[in-house]
């Protein structure tokens, strides 16, 4: 079910955003709530997936998921997209944790949105090419977090805000479309 769009009229809204960076031993998970133009950290963490056989590990992945969801009731998700480099294995196994995570999005109803990588980077930290822990500190800075975060929960924080960017952009580009000025 698609989320309700809102009146370009008025301020954006604020939202609840779950941002996933998938792995078949490690996935990252943020929650971050935007309102009034700034973003605050939820909950951030990693789901550790090391010890056990691959159809386990992707239960294990998409019952948390499915547990953070019910705890934080998200309004959307944003989840990381498959990057192949040279490991056709590697990418095949990332894909098959996307497909668990994935699922527990759906089983709850919530609207997903994917993001390229480089995309996120971008959003994050200006440049696409941008290195781990360019994106550690930038969310740091960008949520006022106390430490800087894991580089799994940091990318998953990273692909939230990313979300939270765009969609600001998209009702900032709807409020002009209509006329509308502050």
């Amino acid at each position: 079910m698609p989320a309700p769009t809102p009146d370009p009229r008025l301020p954006t809204p604020a939202v609840r955003i779950l941002g996933i960076d998938p792995g078949s031993r490690l996935a990252g998970y943020g929650v971050i709530e935007t309102r009034a133009g700034r973003s605050y950290c939820v909950s951030q963490g990693v789901i550790r997936l090391v010890d056990e056989a691959m159809p386990q590990r992707l239960l294990l992945l998409f019952r948390q998921l499915a547990a953070l969801i019910r705890t934080h009731q998200p309004q959307e998700v944003a989840i990381e997209q498959v990057f192949v480099r040279n490991n056709a294995t590697s990418a095949l196994t990332l894909g098959q944790a996307r497909g668990a995570a994935i699922c527990a999005v759906a089983e709850a109803g919530l609207p997903l949105h994917e993001y390229a990588p480089a995309r996120i980077k971008l959003a994050i930290a200006g440049t696409g090419r941008a290195e781990k822990s360019q994106i550690q500190k930038m969310v740091k800075i960008l949520l006022n977090l106390p430490a800087v975060p894991t580089s799994d929960a940091a990318d998953a924080l990273a692909c939230a805000l990313c979300h939270a960017h765009s969609r600001t952009l998209k009702h900032h580009a709807e409020r002009i479309r209509m006329g509308v000025h502050e």
